[in-house]
């Protein structure tokens, strides 16, 4: 393809010139203050192994109206959300001495060839890395940037270990699609129903007939819904416009097993697939993939030399530059101010080899880093958010080797206590009816848009929960069993992995268990009622009760154990404050609600209500496993 020459010949005077003043006057430039000048080479149509050719941005430095001499490392973007958002970042990097790759990925926007999710991409990846070791201007080096799907895009193309690929930073980025993030203890994670309905007919190759875009745009108008009437059958809507779109909606929604349906990017199970190669991880307490994070970072950390470097902030999803998410401010530290450059700092270390401040000072002073949340004043700021507060933290390891990890058990009468019960007889137990599921407030989501709110909330409903906007505490509803200490005596540090541990019964073959960790602030000056603030959550389908790999129906009324795997945090419990579990069957959009009838998964044409009990007695110590951090001596 010709290249675009409109910053490649004028005077060299004249190309300075015009390039300092795009960066002063075009915002989405701004970020770009490299020492060169950017020739873009669009729509580079790169073929794959079968024929199928991706359209491909390139971005290149320039000087004295020529690119540069030499050969130049690459940063490489893979992306399904339209390379042309790639500009802000393609001028920075190629203005700093990079050659920048943009590319849509199979079947999306201007690339040819059929949509599936992520399974191509680690072939395609290792093909346009070999494409791009080729290129006259490349010096066959390459390093990955991207957040969410395309950070999924990274993992893939490391899985596969092309001799071109030198380094990745993936933000919260797509793995561990059937542990804790498509699938979460068997249930289906529904920001992954959203984000097919959203992007089916945009940028889709069905969407390139106008008549059929603008079906598809009708039924993502109408989101919920559709959304009321799960379970999604293939052919009964307008994504059967869309096929593969609704053919994998509909196979995820089905396949609740952990095994090779989501083989991809399974890095917990195979983390020899990855390459030996400096990784830097980042997510945040409040990303949806925050667990998957961590997760891969003790399993590479132990396989691959590396280095593997971690950074977890107080974020939602793919915001690090921004300090309030939800309800809630962190302060303005809780930011990364310069989301490109101190990507830049890396790169430059490992693909240009300089010493900087990778190893040496922050975000790179150390393999952990983690901003510990909670150490705020508990104020309402102007903007009438909650002063959560918190600080950064060095470490050296994930989990932390100093936790004292503490059984905080369930009480009869509500309590919640390190003193195991000693009653012989403790039970609580809730109607839980699936066509009144209990609604998501905030908490760990991508793709939420207008369906689901990220981050930290006070837990009762308003006018942006789109089904429950009543100012109601959820603790008020009857399917909701709550458990809480007393206000605590002093500040107390959870900082690690947590997990819920309950006996149950039910009076139904399969049903769901959710659990939600809170840090109750009492009522002040600010917020007279208090402020309920979700710190992390999760959820297990019965019928996985026993292993992710393999369903296994109840016997209603039999007592099992189940195991809810929480989301990780750092999080200080203030003195004053009470450390709260609420325990009940369904967090909707945020998961799918089980019917209750122990039909195939996203086959049920019935539901029924059931009755679901937890038990915390002497015999069946139910509890929460949270991760002390001691105080410092």
């Amino acid at each position: 393809m010709p290249a675009c020459r409109s910053l490649r010949r004028p005077l060299a005077g004249f190309t300075v010139a015009l390039f300092a003043l795009l960066i002063s006057t075009l915002p989405v430039l701004a970020a770009v203050r490299g020492p060169y000048a950017v020739e873009v080479r669009k729509n580079v149509m790169v073929p794959m192994r079968d024929g199928v050719k991706l359209a491909t941005d390139v971005y290149l430095p320039v000087e004295d109206g020529d690119v540069l001499d030499g050969k130049l490392p690459t940063i490489l973007e893979r992306r399904p959300y339209n390379k042309n958002g790639c500009k802000t970042s393609g001028m920075y990097y190629a203005s700093h001495g990079y050659a920048f790759v943009a590319q849509d990925t199979r079947g999306r926007y201007a690339s040819e060839g059929v949509w599936h999710m992520l399974t191509d991409d680690g072939r395609d990846g290792v093909d346009t890395a070999a494409w791009i070791g080729e290129q006259s201007w490349s010096n066959a080096k390459i390093g990955m940037i991207g957040t969410s799907y395309v950070g999924g895009t990274q993992h893939a193309l490391a899985m596969e270990k092309p001799p071109e690929l030198k380094t990745v930073i993936p933000v919260d980025a797509m793995s561990n699609l059937g542990y804790a993030s498509m699938r979460n203890g068997g249930a289906f994670e529904l920001r992954f129903w959203n984000w097919i309905y959203l992007n089916a007919g945009k940028g889709s190759r069905q969407s390139h007939d106008a008549g059929t875009a603008a079906v598809l745009k009708e039924m993502a108008e109408n989101r919920m819904e559709y959304l009321k009437r799960l379970p999604l059958r293939k052919g009964m809507t307008p994504l059967k416009l869309a096929g593969e779109y609704e053919d994998w909606l509909v196979a995820g929604m089905q396949h609740g097993a952990n095994d090779d349906f989501w083989i991809q990017n399974n890095i917990i199970d195979y983390p020899e697939k990855y390459k030996d190669i400096p990784v830097y991880l980042v997510s945040g307490w409040y990303d949806s993939w925050s667990s998957n994070n961590t997760a891969n970072f003790q399993v590479l950390s132990k396989t691959i030399k590396g280095p593997v470097y971690m950074i977890m902030g107080p974020w939602i999803h793919g915001q690090q530059g921004s300090y309030s998410h939800g309800q809630v401010t962190f302060g303005k530290a809780a930011a990364i101010a310069d989301p490109l450059g101190w990507r830049k700092e890396w790169y430059d270390h490992w693909l240009k080899g300089k010493e900087n401040s990778v190893g040496k000072a922050a975000p790179f002073q150390t393999s952990v880093r983690i901003f510990v949340m909670g150490t705020g004043d508990g104020s309402k700021t102007v903007d009438g958010k909650l002063n959560h507060g918190g600080y950064w933290r060095n470490e050296q390891e994930w989990p932390l080797k100093r936790t004292v990890y503490t059984k905080f058990h369930l009480q009869p009468e509500g309590g919640l206590g390190t003193s195991a019960p000693e009653v012989k007889v403790a039970k609580t137990s809730l109607l839980f009816d699936p066509d009144h599921p209990v609604p998501t407030i905030g908490g760990n989501i991508s793709s939420g848009n207008d369906i689901l709110v990220q981050g930290g909330w006070d837990q009762k409903g308003n006018e942006k929960i789109w089904n429950f906007t009543h100012p109601t505490p959820l603790s008020a509803r009857d399917d909701v069993l709550v458990f809480q200490t007393e206000p605590l005596k002093e500040d107390l540090e959870v900082t690690g992995e947590l997990a819920v541990k309950l006996w149950i019964s039910s009076s139904a073959k399969d049903t769901d268990f959710t659990a939600k960790l809170v840090d109750v602030y009492p009522p002040s000056e600010d917020f007279p009622g208090g402020f309920d603030l979700n710190i992390g959550d999760g959820i297990i389908r019965t019928r996985f009760r026993d292993s992710l790999k393999e369903e296994k129906l109840m016997e209603p009324g039999e007592i099992y154990p189940v195991t809810i795997k929480l989301y990780p945090t750092s999080n200080v419990f203030k003195k004053g404050h009470r450390i709260r579990v609420d325990i009940s069957s369904s967090n909707f959009p945020r998961f799918d609600v089980n019917p209750n009838t122990g039909e195939p998964l996203n086959d049920n044409r019935l539901k029924q209500t059931a009755i679901n009990t937890v038990y915390h007695d002497a015999a069946h110590p139910s509890h929460i496993l949270l991760a002390v951090i001691p105080k410092a001596e």
